[in-house]
């Protein structure tokens, strides 16, 4: 592939039309650290709503979809599709109790929850740990597909490619802080879609592929376009569907799908206007995110099985690229540079710039934040001016591109780093849910999970390279026991929640509560109702304080999961209708866009029940 004049224009227009954008949206962006970080709390829904997407439409993100679905086919995303069930609950139960916090972060909120020296401690370590290492691996995890691609689609090395798109990232982003990330992902939005949509209209049109009937028919891609995995194949059904559906969506910590909301999409909800402009602008990301995007992705993963239909056809193909980063994730930017013409060649590589630099700008600002918020005028100075924690947070922006970068350069198998990090995180994501609604929950419950966590995927780990004996035909022998490394990972992930969740509910019954001041305190402010406050309630109005309000006699909590339930078929009935009118199956795909419909509207009507502000 040979990017041409028109290419090279297009990518250049392309980055002044985005700094042009950044500049001009970064306007009062220094007067205060709530201008830089949250834009001041008056940014409307439809915003927040593309930039939450944006951000999670990173340039790795199709060649997961493309990696999955070469090996175990469509139904392979229901390993992220079920997070929709963390989305929708964020919509309608936690959207306005985070708007409603106040708070500059989501990590403030420990100290609104939580009492005492533990309290102060949890959010320091959680500063730095999320704040700079963990932000520092998914930079540099984003980079390395971004440094994949340019490869590919840009001929550049590494280091040059990564470090443009890097100046550029920290000079708007720096600027302006979050309200210019909030426009510069609008406009990246825009022509990630277009890239995406006309990528795989290319790729189909292709005489080596022949239409979208020619490529659902094809004998290794027709036995891959079922959405739910086969009942047959015990051991993937369980890991592709059961699992994701019955225990990841509610007990691993996921960016983007944190249970009960955290991180930039967090950061988002306390950056809206209002509490209902905090669910708009949650609910149409996850609508974005999963009905909208995801088939692009799909058809062009599916098109790659006919032209790389295994790894060794692509590293054939690519014999100037490192054998190691040719897997079947490389089968997206592969397809890209062998089918788009030139002009529209250059604005598909644009839209994956802009989905690396939309993401990493995001990571940027959510992690100076924690810096700068949490730590720095938290710990080092607490008299700190608007002005200089303005300035702190742009060196911090510099900092974490730049050892983002360096880490990228060095490391060959970012993903599988980035892997064990989320399985550090399984069996903490309850405590996200219940900390809002059970008075119980304590700083120590959430250090005692952390610790836990770490300690049994650590322990996993070690069983895995150490002592578990792993065949050649995906059987696994451990204890004289053999099972299929399917099983193994079912066990790993299953058995890291279920001994997690056992400590942290052990510890939060042997220690003390936080303090009667800051339990109520909370109660006034986030207003969260329910019977998991009673205890706290009754015992004020025993002492004379009444904690109740008028709106407090409606919970409505109940009500809020019953519009997440709606809002979960209404976003499934659409994304599986968008596939069945791909596949040519009209009655199923007009069934469930029907269901789609009356779904919403009976969210609509439902959505209306909701106390909000």
């Amino acid at each position: 592939m040979i990017l041409q004049s028109i290419d090279w224009i297009i990518i250049v227009v392309f980055f002044l039309i985005l700094l042009t954008i950044g500049y001009l949206a970064s306007k009062n962006a220094d007067r205060s650290a709530a201008d830089f970080f949250v834009s001041g709390r008056s940014m409307p829904w439809w915003l927040l709503g593309v930039s939450m997407v944006a951000t999670t439409f990173s340039c790795d993100t199709p060649n997961l979809v493309t990696d999955m679905v070469r090996q175990n086919g469509v139904a392979a995303n229901w390993m992220w599709w079920a997070f929709l069930l963390t989305g929708m609950l964020t919509v309608f139960v936690y959207a306005k109790l985070w708007n409603r916090s106040k708070a500059m972060t989501d990590l403030e909120f420990y100290e609104i929850r939580y009492s005492g020296k533990t309290a102060a401690f949890l959010r320091g370590f959680r500063a730095i740990y999320l704040g700079f290492f963990f932000n520092v691996m998914v930079i540099a995890s984003v980079s390395l597909a971004f440094i994949k691609i340019a490869a590919v689609m840009l001929g550049l090395s590494p280091a040059t490619a990564l470090i443009i798109a890097a100046v550029v990232v920290v000079f708007y982003s720096g600027l302006g802080g979050l309200k210019s990330i909030l426009y510069t992902d609008l406009f990246q939005f825009s022509v990630a879609m277009i890239g995406a949509v006309g990528a795989a209209y290319y790729v189909t049109k292709s005489p080596d592929i022949g239409g979208l009937s020619a490529l659902f028919s094809h004998p290794g891609v027709s036995s891959k376009l079922s959405l739910i995995p086969s009942f047959r194949e015990t051991d993937v059904f369980l890991s592709i569907l059961i699992i994701p559906l019955a225990v990841q969506w509610w007990a691993a910590w996921y960016p983007g799908a944190e249970p009960g909301g955290g991180g930039y999409v967090a950061q988002r909800m306390l950056s809206a206007k209002s509490e209902r402009h905090a669910m708009g602008a949650t609910l149409l990301f996850n609508f974005f995110h999963y009905a909208l995007r995801p088939w692009p992705w799909i058809i062009v993963g599916l098109a790659s099985i006919i032209i790389f239909p295994d790894i060794a056809s692509l590293r054939s193909a690519f014999p100037n690229v490192p054998t190691q980063y040719i897997q079947n994730d490389f089968a997206y930017p592969a397809m890209l540079s062998l089918f788009l013409p030139a002009g529209f060649l250059g604005l598909v590589v644009a839209s994956l710039i802009a989905a690396f630099m939309s993401t990493v700008a995001s990571q940027l600002n959510w992690g100076s934040s924690y810096i700068v918020n949490d730590f720095y005028g938290r710990f080092i100075n607490k008299e700190a001016s608007e002005k200089q924690k303005v300035g702190v947070g742009r060196l911090a922006t510099v900092a974490l591109m730049f050892f983002s970068v360096i880490l990228a350069l060095v490391l060959e198998n970012a993903l599988q780093a980035f892997q064990y990090m989320l399985m550090i995180g399984a069996g903490t994501g309850l405590i996200y849910i219940l900390r809002w609604f059970w008075w119980r929950i304590n700083a120590f419950t959430e250090l005692s999970a952390m610790i836990a966590a770490a300690a049994f995927s650590l322990t996993f780990i070690i069983i895995e390279n150490f002592v578990l004996i792993k065949g050649g035909d995906g059987m696994v022998t451990l204890g004289g026991l053999q099972f299929t490394f399917v099983v193994w990972n079912i066990i790993k992930f299953v058995g890291v929640v279920a001994l997690t969740t056992a400590v942290w509910v052990i510890v939060t019954l042997l220690t003390p509560p936080s303090s009667d001041h800051t339990l109520r305190t909370f109660y006034k402010r986030i207003r969260p109702g329910g019977p998991g406050w009673k205890a706290v309630v009754e015992k004020a109005a025993t002492e004379g304080i009444d904690l109740k309000k008028d709106d407090d006699l409606r919970w409505d909590v109940p009500t809020g999961i019953v519009c997440m339930l709606l809002g979960c078929v209404a976003v499934y009935s659409i994304l599986f209708s968008t596939g069945y009118f791909l596949y040519g199956k009209t009655l199923p795909a007009t069934l469930l866009l029907t269901s789609g419909f009356i779904s919403s509207l009976l969210l609509s009507r439902t959505w209306k029940k909701l106390r909000t502000r």
